[in-house]
This record gives structure tokens, C-alpha cells and sequence, in this order.
């Protein structure tokens, strides 16, 4: 049991790496691409901003889901998951927890499954957080944008 759970951290450890890494980028992409000098998001880009968010952490996601099923690939025992289609699928259930029980390990490595779904649970809930923390601040540009323009509006006026 400690030899799969220290599998198990060291794979969690490894797709955390990926998600910090890939969020900071997507970040600073964010930051030098789609706003100002203040950080204010520009209104005219909020689909753009959107969009990619959700599929740079769709990526992220994806790449974390490989890494767990060529772990798997590679250590559960010969004819479990016979294709890397078939590991990749199988973590994608996984990760995601939505456990069809279509495919199934043996005993020794269930507690990894389980782990990856745990993974997947922490790593899906911080997306979430980017998300929403991504459309607030866009929300927020678009308020800041229609406050000077009618700031501006009504000094022009009198």
C-alpha cells in the first residue's frame, strides 16, 4: 500500500507542477496580452479572454490525464489496460470521477485510481477558481470602461 501511495503522491506532485506552471502562464499571457498598464482587462477581448481560458485549462487537464495514463500504461500489470487508448480513456473516467467501472484494476492498484480522482477533484475545483476569478475581472474591466465613458461623457456635456 505505501508503494502506490507514494506512486500516487509522486504523480500528484508532477500534475500540480503542470497546473501551477500552465496557470502562470496563461496568467501572464492575460496580463501582457489582454490589459493595460493597471491590469484592467480591454472590453473588446472579453470573448477572447474567455475562450482561451477555458481551453488553456482544458489542455492543462488533458496533459495531466496523459501523464496518469502512461503511469498506468507502464506499471499495471500486462492485459489491465491493454492500449494507450485505453489508459487514457480509463484515467479520463477517472480524473474526472465519473467512474463507469468499465474498466477496472486489480486490487494493488485501485488505491491509485483512487488517488487520481482525488488529483482530479483538487485540480478541476482550482480551475473553477481561475475561471471565475477570470470572468470577474472581466466583468469588472467592463464596468471600469462604461464608468469612464460616462465620466467622460458627462464632463463633455457640461
Amino acid at each position: 500500500m505505501l508503494k502506490y501511495s507514494l506512486i500516487g503522491a509522486v504523480l500528484v506532485v508532477i500534475t500540480v507542477i503542470i497546473h501551477a506552471v500552465g496557470t502562470t502562464w496563461w496568467l501572464h499571457v492575460l496580463g501582457r496580452r489582454y490589459s493595460d498598464s493597471n491590469g484592467v482587462f480591454y472590453r473588446n477581448k472579453s470573448a477572447h479572454i474567455l475562450i482561451g481560458t477555458v481551453l488553456a485549462l482544458l489542455i492543462l487537464h488533458t496533459v495531466e490525464i496523459v501523464v496518469w495514463a502512461y503511469a498506468f500504461l507502464l506499471m499495471v500489470p500486462a492485459g489491465e489496460l491493454t492500449t494507450f487508448e485505453e489508459a487514457v480513456y480509463f484515467s479520463f473516467v477517472t480524473f474526472t470521477t465519473l467512474g463507469y467501472g468499465d474498466i477496472t484494476l486489480s486490487a494493488p492498484w485501485r488505491l491509485l485510481s483512487g488517488i487520481e480522482a482525488l488529483n482530479g477533484i483538487m485540480l478541476v475545483g482550482w480551475t473553477t477558481a481561475m475561471v471565475f476569478a477570470v470572468v470577474q475581472r472581466t466583468w469588472q474591466s467592463i464596468a471600469t470602461e462604461r464608468r469612464k465613458r460616462n465620466a467622460a461623457a458627462d464632463s463633455d456635456a457640461k
